[in-house]
């Protein structure tokens, strides 16, 4: 079980949000970023949801430290501070999330999820999906049953869809990601990998990439997927 730490000043809010995500995470708590990095330092923490204005070290200077010491691990502030400016802040200094308060506890846990999900991606190169892998060491999909190698452009689609299930990519979108900004490809190329891509996958009954008419491509993880 992942643990998230929860930073927050106030404490009703704090344990409120612990709450929330107490049984699906194992839950610790601190009241201001210097407490935050004590915890951090101890080792263990997996994800940080904190806030921004809080006494001591606040939000920003909390996210800075830890990114200035290297650490990784997903950064995500739940705060009453909503303006552009702010959220420019955050992201410019590393948060991989910004959600503002009042807030869907449904959302919190659907964004912690993702972003515990990418962090595993990002360090082992890897997507379990069911009894499927898809391995970018390998350049291949596979199970008990199958093993099926693609070439790097065609994996690098794949693993692009599959590492954000359910977002639409436009085809321009793909191309830049996949084959780069001054590619001479044109977006007909994304066309052909996919077909490609969906030839191969046949058998796979995980997950599918979906076409979305009028949008781009979406990769679906089928319920026998689903953990």
């Amino acid at each position: 079980m992942a643990t998230v730490l929860v930073v927050d000043d106030e404490r009703n809010m704090r344990l409120l949000t612990a709450a929330r995500l107490d049984g699906q995470y194992k839950v610790l708590t601190a009241k201001d970023g210097e407490e935050a990095l004590e915890i951090i330092h101890k080792g263990g923490v997996d994800l940080v949801v904190a806030d921004i204005m809080m006494p001591h070290m606040d939000g920003y200077e909390l996210l800075r430290k830890l990114r200035d010491e290297g650490y990784s691990m997903p950064f995500l502030f739940l705060t009453a501070k909503e303006s552009l400016e702010d959220k420019e802040r955050g992201f410019s200094l590393g948060t991989d999330d910004y959600i503002t308060k009042p807030f869907s506890s449904d959302e919190l846990l659907w964004r912690i999820k993702a972003l515990l999900r990418r962090a595993e991606i990002a360090e082992s190169r890897k997507i379990r999906i069911g009894s499927v892998t898809v391995d970018s060491e390998k350049y291949a999909v596979y199970s008990d049953t199958e093993y099926i190698e693609f070439p790097k452009k065609e994996f690098d689609l794949l693993f692009r869809l599959l590492s954000y299930p359910d977002q639409i990519f436009s085809k321009e979108q793909l191309l830049e990601n996949v084959w780069g900004y001054d590619s001479a490809s044109g977006e007909d190329t994304v066309k052909t990998h996919i077909s490609r891509i969906r030839n191969k996958l046949a058998g796979i009954r995980e997950f599918s990439i979906i076409t979305i008419k009028g949008l781009g491509y979406k990769a679906v993880i089928n319920e026998g997927g689903r953990s």
